[in-house]
């Protein structure tokens, strides 16, 4: 007798926290769908103008380089699906050329860049402020690049959107 009791306790007891958990995911569900409207919202506020996607040069590099205009006019490089090797020193830069193709000389024969940060990770999407000014005319390919082994891990070229 004592055990039906307590197993109808505890039934009882489990019962009323799956009923209270039950408003909790639907607020973490309502929550996860405003940040994911809030995204669009955001995306759609961004006008994308330029975007390519990346091959491997040095080490194998993948996912898709995209520049979005701002309604403000600044300019976003954002990084999707995003993956590469890890390494020493690895930035992100844009390169006055249409690919980047020659891993030996490409930054050698004084190739006109922009950097724009320190890569933040090796894997993910990722976003990178352009410089106010930046001809995309001219700067048309996202390198990821190692300074300390000049080695060009691979490059996006970019065309209009």
């Amino acid at each position: 007798m004592k055990f039906k009791m307590k197993a109808g306790i505890g039934l009882a007891a489990l019962a009323t926290a799956l009923v209270v958990q039950a408003p909790v995911n639907g607020q973490d569900k309502m929550q996860q769908d405003s940040m994911k409207h809030d995204q669009m919202m955001h995306e759609e506020a961004n006008k994308a103008v330029f975007t390519g996607k990346f091959h491997g040069r040095v080490h194998k590099t993948e996912g898709r380089a995209t520049v979005y205009q701002g309604t403000d006019g600044k300019l976003v490089l954002r990084l999707t699906n995003f993956k590469t090797s890890n390494g020493p020193d690895v930035h992100v830069i844009l390169v006055a050329t249409k690919d980047a193709d020659d891993d030996a000389n490409f930054l050698k024969n004084n190739v006109d860049r922009i950097e724009l940060g320190k890569l933040k990770g090796n894997e993910g999407d990722q976003n990178y402020e352009i410089p106010a000014g930046t001809d995309l005319t001219k700067f048309r390919a996202v390198s990821i690049y190692c300074e300390r082994f000049n080695a060009n891990f691979g490059v996006a070229p970019l065309e209009k959107f």
